[in-house]
């Protein structure tokens, strides 16, 4: 298949917002593929690269020779050369890659340069993502679309599965199923404004702590136990902890979802940073479980005893759980099994007191007859958490490309010191609508003092208001922090710069643990 189809298809797909018209689109693209295209296809859609990282940035592709007139490139050629480009390594590296960036955009079309730009960049914004994918493969095969949803959530990659289906059409659907040993994709969260929003959206529910750590799923076949991270990833040995629970549990054959935590000396939860470190290390393992212990908490049960209970009702599933596993391994939880009842609706309200006071994230409300909808982020499960927002200056914006290609876009944000100066804290380009992309790129290239071409430095006057999930500590910034989960909220034009947040504001913000003086 060439490549230019994937781009042009691309283009068409930002350009509707009407699904049917996506999918349609898609659908037709899907029909021409191979087999062998078909994992590459569906994750250039989805904006994706199988390699994930191929050893260059943006900056290496941001001078491109002038476009190609004819379209030779194909999608497997795209393929072979990310794979080329990700393999140089030793003595000249640096310039065997530039050559191969350069020979690759010498040959790519305008349309070509755009997907390209938009991969590599990590930004291609079209609205292909995972399932709307899956409801093109579906279309384009003949398939229900729930069938191969729960086919994409079982294999846990699309990839997969469309691989399969064009190979096999609708009956290879059949033979994916749950399995342990093989992850499948977690179930997610929608966000509710409080408890209360959520408790009139679910009706009885149970109200769950929402512990801020690394999410696991653990897979237990008798004295074998694989662990995985909510992106799939298999980090069994880093987390001997975590297989020693798994153990003890009075089950030798599960599937369990959870949540692995630290805890201080006393017993409020390490900030989430000092976890990912933890799970992030592969070196000395047993050291860095002397130097940081972890803990898993279980809070739903996918598989028991040979017995897939992904369709069976959450109130069941949960009453398996606590048959296999000890209270401690279990999340804390509130059960609210008639909302309209004021004494039970005030309960709820004081469990997410509690549960903030304990120095946890917010709670998490799930509907007690919500089966396991693995990979889809459902209505029946419901997270609230306090919304920080802080009010900032914005230092500098980089140009966009794919669907903002013209538009300056990503926000570099900052905090004022008491000098006057500002800290930049770091990055976001989420929360910003087609109008206030517009009105932002006009206004920043009046504040402009430099432009790279890619990066343009303005004069910080302007102030943006700014939701985010917490602070975390960071080196790659001046002030050792940053902001998690960034996004724009609105622009502040009642407000000057000298009325920013300070940085000793967002220091306050940083969790008793993580704040300077204190040991990690």
């Amino acid at each position: 298949m060439l490549l230019v189809d994937v781009a042009r298809t691309s283009q068409k797909i930002a350009a509707t917002t009407a699904r049917s018209k996506k999918t349609a689109l898609l659908a037709d693209l899907f029909r021409e593929m191979t087999p062998a295209e078909a994992p590459l296809v569906v994750s250039y859609l989805s904006g994706r690269l199988p390699q994930r990282k191929i050893g260059v940035g943006w900056t290496a592709f941001k001078e491109p020779p002038p476009p190609a007139g004819r379209a030779t490139l194909t999608v497997a050629g795209l393929h072979d050369t990310f794979d080329r480009i990700a393999a140089v390594a030793g003595k000249g590296a640096q310039a065997e890659r530039k050559r191969l960036v350069q020979e690759l955009l010498a040959a790519a079309t305008e349309d070509e340069l755009r997907l390209i730009f938009g991969l590599v960049g990590g930004e291609l914004r079209q609205g292909a993502l995972d399932a709307l994918a899956a409801e093109g493969l579906a279309a384009a095969v003949g398939a229900e679309p729930a069938a191969v949803r729960r086919a994409v959530m079982l294999a846990g990659r699309l990839d997969v599965v469309a691989q399969a289906l064009m190979a096999e059409g609708v009956a290879a659907l059949d033979a994916f199923r749950l399995d342990v040993g093989r992850p499948v994709q977690p179930m997610l969260a929608k966000t509710a404004k409080d408890v209360d929003e959520a408790l009139d959206l679910l009706g009885p529910c149970v109200v769950e702590e929402k512990l801020d750590g690394i999410r696991v799923q653990v897979h237990r076949d008798g004295e074998s136990v694989r662990i995985f991270t909510r992106t799939l990833d298999e980090i069994t040995l880093r987390l001997p902890e975590v297989v020693a629970a798994a153990k003890e549990l009075a089950s030798d054959r599960v599937v369990l979802d959870g949540e692995v935590i630290a805890l201080d000396t006393a017993g409020r939860p390490r900030p989430f940073q000092d976890i990912a470190g933890r799970v992030g290390s592969k070196l000395d393992v047993e050291g860095a479980r002397a130097a940081l212990p972890l803990f898993p908490v279980f809070f739903d049960l996918l598989a028991v005893d040979g017995r897939d209970l992904l369709d069976l009702p959450a109130r069941d599933r949960h009453a398996e759980l606590a048959r296999i596993a000890p209270e401690p391994r279990r999340v804390r939880r509130q059960l609210v099994d008639d909302p309209d009842d004021v004494q039970q609706r005030e309960s709820a309200r004081q469990f997410a007191a509690r549960t903030l006071e304990r120095g946890h994230e917010g709670v998490v409300v799930k509907a007690l007859d919500s089966p396991y909808s693995a990979g889809r982020r459902g209505a029946s499960w419901l997270k609230v958490k306090p919304v920080h927002t802080l009010d900032l200056v914005v230092l500098a914006a980089e140009w966009g490309h794919g669907r903002r290609t013209g538009k300056l876009s990503n926000l570099h944000l900052g905090a004022r010191r008491s000098d006057g100066t500002f800290a930049m804290l770091g990055k976001t380009f989420k929360g910003l609508t087609d109008a206030v992309l517009a009105w932002q790129t006009g206004k920043l290239q009046e504040l402009r003092t430099d432009d790279d071409g890619w990066v343009v430095h303005v004069r910080p006057e302007l102030v943006v208001e700014i939701a985010f999930d917490g602070v975390q500590r960071s080196p790659r910034y001046p002030e050792g922090v940053t902001l998690r989960f960034a996004r724009v909220v609105r622009y502040r034009e009642d407000k000057t710069a000298d009325e920013a947040d300070t940085v000793e504001t967002v220091l306050g913000l940083l969790p008793p643990t993580a704040r300077a003086g204190e040991e990690p």
